[in-house]
């Protein structure tokens, strides 16, 4: 009777095992919404979602109003649902580090910044910081200040952060999924040891700069010169990163562009970049009936559209090239996927269902 025992504890190890690897995963949420349209998703199926945007201010990590103050405290009580969720608060965004490459250069202004996260995550309870300088040493929102010793100084940014903060808390960063990024703004090698992730940006790709359309959230190259999901994960697999600590990015949006010739379906033409559209509105707004039809890129894994009677093209994600996305982190095994943002989703039958179902089925 004691073997039997025995061999039944032993073979619930690799369902136990499998268990806990479908747990590392994880699905993080970006979010820059109140503190009620959190209610209309379901915190079960998110391990993070990260408030959108703190700043710098005097020097310091501000929560900037008593709206953002209420979105935290509503996010954090969510973790009394479940006790795995991660709350964390991140800096900047596109336009929202405007004073980072000054204020960092300077180290006894890093020592004050890294303390005064500490003093907020306990304030609020939550649970780290993710860095969202957009971006060290290259250009980023216009006229913003970048310098070659941005590099050296976010790295020197990481290491007090890490110092001040303790294991305990989570710090992260969101990195531009772009060659130029990947080449010259973060001292990969001294930074991630030092990061519990990195959160890959591999959207954007191409831009509301860009003249000519594209994919803007690929997840794979289609020639030799165009950024993808694959090309950033493979460069930094190549420097030797851990594969967990890589988060790749999906879009909830696409982007748009006016005055797209019917050449190859708009895709590569020239364009004027023009308004997105919301994940939640597709159904609405990507109709046959407004002329609009739907196309698959098997090479890229990726969706777009084109209108010929507007001579509109639109590119982003769906809930093909998502469920494409977290096939590929569980197969690379990867730390997880991210994506911006929680408040675009539809309320039901949406993206995050989708990563969701994949991540239970696997």
């Amino acid at each position: 009777m004691k073997s039997l025992k025995i061999f039944f504890l032993l073979s619930m190890i690799p369902l136990f095992a499998l268990g806990q690897k479908k747990q590392n995963l994880s699905v993080i949420a970006y979010y820059m919404g109140d503190d009620k349209q959190i209610d209309e998703f379901d915190p079960f199926k998110l391990t993070h979602i990260i408030f959108s945007f703190c700043h710098l201010k005097e020097g310091k990590l501000s929560v900037d109003t008593p709206k953002d103050s209420l979105a935290i405290k509503r996010l954090v009580s969510l973790k009394h649902k479940n006790p795995d969720l991660k709350i964390m608060l991140s800096l900047g965004g596109w336009g929202g580090c405007e004073p980072c490459s000054e204020v960092f250069s300077i180290a006894e202004k890093r020592a004050a910044f890294a303390k005064s996260v500490k003093e907020v995550n306990n304030y609020f309870k939550t649970d780290g910081l993710d860095l969202d300088w957009e971006y060290p040493a290259i250009e980023g929102y216009p006229q913003h200040l970048y310098q070659k010793g941005d590099k050296e100084n976010f790295t020197a940014l990481v290491v007090l952060l890490r110092k001040e903060l303790g294991t305990k808390i989570e710090l992260s960063f969101a990195a531009g999924g772009f060659q130029k990024y990947l080449d010259e703004s973060v001292e990969w090698e001294k930074v991630m040891p030092l990061v519990n992730r990195v959160n890959i940006m591999s959207y954007d790709l191409v831009n509301g700069y860009s003249k000519v359309t594209g994919h803007h959230t690929p997840l794979f190259s289609t020639n030799t010169t165009e950024e993808s999901t694959d090309r950033a994960v493979d460069y930094l697999l190549k420097l030797g990163i851990p594969a967990n600590k890589l988060v790749i990015g999906a879009a909830f949006y696409t982007r748009v562009w006016k005055e797209v010739s019917n050449v190859n379906n708009g895709l590569y033409q020239s364009g004027i970049a023009s308004n997105g559209i919301n994940f939640k509105d597709y159904e609405t707004t990507f109709t046959k009936e407004k002329g609009w039809n739907y196309f698959w890129d098997e090479k890229a894994k990726a969706p777009y559209w084109y209108n010929e009677k507007e001579k509109l093209f639109a590119t982003g994600d769906d809930i093909a090239s998502v469920k494409e996305k977290t096939n590929y982190v569980i197969e690379k095994k990867l730390g997880g996927i991210m994506f911006w943002e929680l408040t675009l989703d539809k309320k039901q039958n949406g993206m995050v269902d989708a990563i969701d179902n994949l991540k239970k089925s696997r």
